[in-house]
């Protein structure tokens, strides 16, 4: 079961290429429209045969895997892929989450392993971090949209030649939006990505803080930056008038 709703579709430096083998029609649907909605390719098997051979014939950067499948069950799959020298990351995905179960998927030569019922930002968090360690792109530091810039690292943001004071949650707003510029991004998304908690969508603080934004960002400047999309989101982008 997944707890998080999807992002809408962009393509990425980052982007990654993802086996999802899940055999749970719903979430396997989910998750491929989840993951490529946030900018990455993801491909589905729908039981264990199929996902060891997709695995083993395709390139991906992380393999996410259903314990419990027909035909063949995620941890055969992982440790027939680790006998054969392939050690594409993989993360178990199962409604088994006690300690014991943990242990066996790691010593199966599992990378990860989430509990169901699991929220899709914590497993795009855990892909991402998997990717990485494998030698997969790594997190830009500085984001550049148009004249505007954030620093992740001194926490800097500038327009032009102008420093712009945010605050903490207006910056991390911000940088959200700018790590997804170009797409749109809903409020759903900035209340499970900014706020970390989940709440009615309907709520004003998104467009209180985004008002705040608009006016340090966007007031005086020939060309906006922040975009509010009807019916949509919220998009951060160069070039739209």
């Amino acid at each position: 079961m997944v707890t998080q709703s999807s992002a809408a579709q962009i393509q990425t430096e980052s982007q990654m290429r993802l086996l999802i083998v899940e055999d749970d029609r719903e979430s396997a649907d989910y998750l491929v429209k989840a993951f490529r909605e946030v900018g990455h390719v993801a491909d589905h098997a729908s039981d264990g045969e199929e996902g060891l051979a997709l695995a083993e014939s395709g390139e991906y950067d992380v393999l996410v895997i259903d314990r419990m499948l027909p035909k063949r069950d995620g941890l055969s799959i992982i440790g027939t892929l680790r006998g054969k020298g392939n050690h594409t990351p993989a993360l178990i995905l199962s409604a088994l989450g006690q300690v014991d179960d943990r242990i066996k998927g790691l010593r199966a030569g599992g990378d990860d392993y989430l509990p169901k019922p699991y929220s899709f930002a914590e497993l795009l968090a855990r892909v991402e971090v998997l990717s990485r360690r494998h030698g997969g792109p790594s997190e830009e530091t500085t984001y550049r949209v148009g004249d505007l810039e954030l620093d992740r690292l001194s926490h800097r943001v500038t327009r032009g030649a102008t420093e712009i004071t945010l605050q903490p949650r207006e910056f991390r707003l911000l940088e959200y939006l700018m790590k997804h510029a170009g797409q749109v991004v809903t409020r759903t998304m900035l209340l499970e990505n900014v706020w970390d908690y989940h709440f009615d969508p309907q709520t004003n603080v998104i467009d209180v803080h985004i008002s705040r934004l608009r006016s340090k960002i966007d007031k005086g400047q020939d060309k906006p930056l922040l975009h509010t999309i009807r019916g949509a989101g919220y998009m951060v982008r160069d070039g739209i008038r």
